[in-house]
Formats: structure tokens, sequence, C-alpha cells
């Protein structure tokens, strides 16, 4: 990298960083959302028409204010470390996180096909598959980061393997809180 633009870099890098945090904590919210939302079909009117006309105004505008914007500069910021600094792509780490990055705009993409379908009352996935669902940006999210933070092979196959780990006692406690839930009658 050329030492005069590595100032340049860091910003990029620095508007990277929180643009991925407010695109992850999008991800999170929607899916929060769609969970609620999907749940409130089944209470009755006029409540169940009050909560879904609210979600749908909540979704549209959390994902186009949010979340959309958020991963549009996410990557472009991205983007602009990697032509500043074109060495990267060099490190094998780096073509593992950009593997998981588009892992997770496939998934940000699902996400906006949910938010058009709960729009039009279709209603695809339960609130418990959802849930899980949700989990998933969360594997994301710890798979990048350690790949980013670890950049080293041997590292990777431990992270891997904790990761797996997480991923099964995420979903042993979506499961125990559906039990809970159910014994309270929610």
């Amino acid at each position: 990298m050329i030492e005069t633009l590595l100032p340049f870099y860091q910003y990029f890098k620095a508007v990277h960083i929180v643009f991925v945090i407010s695109w992850m904590a999008g991800l999170f919210y929607i899916l929060s959302l769609f969970i609620y939302h999907t749940e409130a079909k089944d209470k009755p009117e006029p409540e169940k028409s009050i909560l879904q006309k609210q979600f749908v105004k909540m979704e549209a505008t959390l994902w186009k204010i949010i979340a959309t914007p958020a991963m549009i500069i996410s990557v472009l910021a991205g983007i602009s470390m990697l032509a500043l600094n074109p060495d990267l792509l060099n490190a094998d780490w780096m073509w593992v996180k950009l593997g998981f990055v588009v892992g997770l705009l496939i998934y940000h993409f699902i996400c906006q096909n949910i938010v058009k379908k709960l729009k039009n009352d279709q209603y695809k996935l339960t609130s418990f598959q959802l849930r899980l669902w949700r989990e998933l940006a969360t594997i994301f999210m710890i798979v990048i980061v350690f790949v980013v933070i670890l950049k080293n092979a041997i590292n990777w196959i431990y992270g891997l393997i904790g990761i797996m780990g997480i991923a099964m006692a995420i979903m042993i406690a979506v499961k125990l809180y559906k039990n809970y839930r159910k014994k309270r009658g929610e």
C-alpha cells in the first residue's frame, strides 16, 4: 500500500466497521420484527390488524433507512479498502472472509424477500423457524470476526470447531426458549 494513502485506508476501515455494526444491528432487529409479526397473525381482531399494520411499517422503515444503506456503505468501504491495499487479496483469510460476506449478502436479500412476503400477508416460516434463521446472522458475524482477527489456518480450524459448538448451543437455547414459552401459554 502506498504510504500516502494510509490515512484514507484508515478512514475507510473506520467507516467499514461502523456500518458493519449498523448492518448487523439491522439484521438482528428485522428478524425480531419478523418473529413478532408472524406471531401477531394468531392474535384476535382488532389487535391482529393493528399489530400487522405497524410491523409492516416498522419493517419497511428499518429495511430502507438502516439495514440496506448500512449494507451498501459496508460493502463500498470494504471495496475501497481492497482498492487501496490490493495485497490483502493475497491472504487466504481474506478469501475466507469474502466467502462469508457473500453468504451474509445472500442472507440479507433473503430477508428482503421476507419483508415483501410479510407485507403481502404471506407467512412461509413459523416464529420458531425465524428464531433459528436469526441465529444464522449471529454465526456469520462470529465467523467473519474470528477470520479477520485470527488470520491463521490452524486457528481457523479451532475457530470453526468453536463456531459449531456455539451454533449448537444457540439451537438448544432456541428450543429451550420455545418450550418455556409453550409452558407459559404464549
